[in-house]
């Protein structure tokens, strides 16, 4: 059976790195209160001349080396975000100029904290059905530019990070890769985590209004998405080991989205599952919604915490409501 297997990894964050006391300088928080409610100590922010596109190309970069592949063998390129270069065209596009493969196909893929896992399972059906052979899936995210940083923007500012993870996607015959994917939304409560504006739901595409309500701001119900994100992640996990025939004594590691270290230890402890059987990198990356799970993915490798054969799965909750697993036999 021709099955997708990821051949290649890579990750790139800023060079700035911001703590929790940085913000206490810039909003009414502290390191305390931040670490209590988050586990996050610091995050990578940009500088003003970086887009989500340039940190996307240097994760590319080192995913294809680490796939012993140049740029211009990739047919095909998913790029998951949730703050694109430009309102359109998509940052896909921009990334595949900047790799120099122009005329390759380029999607863009807008399921924020799960958009890496919808990009992973678009490729996977590409890859088995001989679609395309060398696909370069891409989770990337500035979201410093766009956050309130001010006391009352404070909840959602101390979460978010920049960064980018990149992945290269090729076919195999054996029996492993990526086993099978599962996706879901739940659009009741697409507004409890969103960016209200711009967009064509207003009545004009932008307004003074607007801006001094500060609607171009992300706004989150914190207790609702925890609420949810502590049924929705260990659910789609058991989905996708009960999907292959397997248990939670057969996981290898599990690598959440990075939310919140209390939402990834609650999923963790109703899996009965011990520490090191889940990865977590927020506290020094934040949230770096579909960036994350591509970046936790990097590190767990280099650090040696995936062996072959081990039963990877990664797992995700965030806007939309949407959720999303994936089991990988490394």
């Amino acid at each position: 059976m021709r099955r997708a297997r990821i051949t290649g990894v890579g990750h790139y964050a800023p060079p700035r790195v911001v703590t929790n006391f940085d913000l206490e300088k810039m909003m009414d928080t502290s390191d305390e209160w931040i670490r209590e409610r988050t586990g996050i100590v610091e995050r990578r922010w940009v500088d003003e001349d970086t887009a989500t596109s340039d940190l996307a190309a240097e994760a590319s970069k080192k995913a294809l080396q680490m796939a012993e592949l140049k740029p211009e063998e990739i047919d095909f390129i998913i790029f998951a975000t949730l703050s694109p270069d430009y309102y359109f065209p998509g940052s896909g596009c921009l990334l595949q100029h900047k790799l120099g493969i122009n005329h390759i196909g380029a999607l863009d893929v807008r399921n924020q904290c799960c958009g890496f896992i919808y990009g992973l399972s678009i490729a996977d059906q590409y890859i088995r059905t001989g679609t395309y052979n060398k696909i370069l899936l891409v989770g990337a995210e500035v979201q410093s530019k766009g956050l309130n940083l001010s006391t009352e923007g404070r909840d959602v500012a101390v979460l978010f990070g920049d960064g980018a993870g990149a992945v290269v996607i090729e076919p195999t015959d054996e029996d492993r890769g990526i086993l099978s994917t599962h996706l879901h939304a739940d659009g009741r409560f697409a507004t409890e985590l969103c960016v209200e504006y711009p967009g064509s739901a207003a009545p004009q595409g932008a307004t003074h209004q607007m801006l001094n309500e500060e609607r171009f701001f992300p706004k989150m119900n914190g207790r609702e998405v925890f609420k949810h994100a502590a049924i929705r992640f260990p659910q789609v996990i058991q989905e996708a080991l009960e999907a292959n025939g397997f248990c939670t004594q057969d996981i290898g590691l599990i690598i959440p989205h990075q939310a919140n270290l209390r939402i990834s230890e609650a999923m963790r402890t109703r899996l009965g599952l011990p520490p090191e059987k889940v990865y977590n990198n927020i506290q020094r990356y934040g949230n770096t919604t579909a960036a994350s799970i591509p970046i936790a993915l990097s590190e767990a490798l280099s650090e040696g915490r995936i062996q072959d054969n081990d039963m990877v799965i990664l797992a995700a909750f965030g806007s939309g409501f949407t959720w999303a697993s994936a089991a990988i036999r490394w």
